[in-house]
């Protein structure tokens, strides 16, 4: 069993602080666990983050349909300051080797969920226990450049939980302070060039971990649903 790089001991969970109150009082109050119909049906009118920053016509350029529902959990762990649990895949990996992620993946036929698929690619991941999970709710669909529907969802975790991570996935585990990730100021928002088209997309650079792309992006609409407007 294995504890993630920098965390620190766990404060009992009848001495959680203000911070961590705050965060999940607003995130319950703020978010459902009703499946959002955008999840399969790409016509439905719902709200939908992406790597083009929903601009259609940019998706249509790029040629790309995102069409493959995947879920991922973003496990927020309830300590005295609350942090977020991230990943770093395997650089073997096919796709998005050696990046930043959230644990999760495509939903498979034989999950009854969304949340069902991400407590499974969770504990096939990092072996985290589903005892451990207290799901919130969902954020907004994210579309991304490699054809995924990605519906992620907000989770309260004990502090207390233990990990196995599965080193054909996953490189190394680690919690980053959710107030760093929730302040607009290191939220960098950046461009670059990808088969013609000028992508933009956000970076939180932690430390020496690079949190950019799909991950940024989630964590910007976590953002945008708990703490803004």
């Amino acid at each position: 069993m294995q504890q993630p790089a920098g965390m620190q001991p766990g404060a009992p969970l009848d001495e959680v602080q203000a911070p961590t109150q705050e965060f999940f009082a607003r995130a319950r109050a703020r978010l459902t666990q009703d499946v959002p119909p955008g999840l399969t049906d790409l016509e439905a009118n719902v709200r939908i983050r992406g790597d083009l920053d929903l601009d259609p016509e940019l998706w249509a350029k790029a040629g790309v349909k995102a069409t493959k529902p995947a879920a991922v959990l973003v496990p927020v762990v309830a300590r005295a300051e609350p942090m977020v649990l991230l990943t770093q895949r395997t650089p073997e990996l096919k796709s998005h080797s050696g990046q930043v992620a959230f644990p999760g993946g495509r939903i498979d036929p034989t999950d009854a969920s969304p949340l069902a698929a991400a407590l499974r690619e969770a504990h096939e991941e990092i072996g985290l226990d589903a005892k451990c999970i207290d799901p919130i709710g969902y954020l907004d669909l994210y579309l991304t450049f490699s054809g995924f529907r990605i519906l992620p969802l907000v989770a309260r975790v004990d502090p207390g939980y233990a990990m196995t991570i599965n080193p054909s996935e996953v490189a190394d585990a680690f919690e980053v302070p959710l107030e760093f990730l929730m302040t607009p100021g290191n939220h960098q928002r950046l461009k670059r060039e990808w088969q013609g088209i000028e992508r933009q997309y956000y970076a939180m650079p932690f430390g020496d971990r690079y949190i950019w792309g799909v991950t940024a992006g989630i964590l910007r609409n976590l953002y945008e649903r708990i703490y803004a407007g």
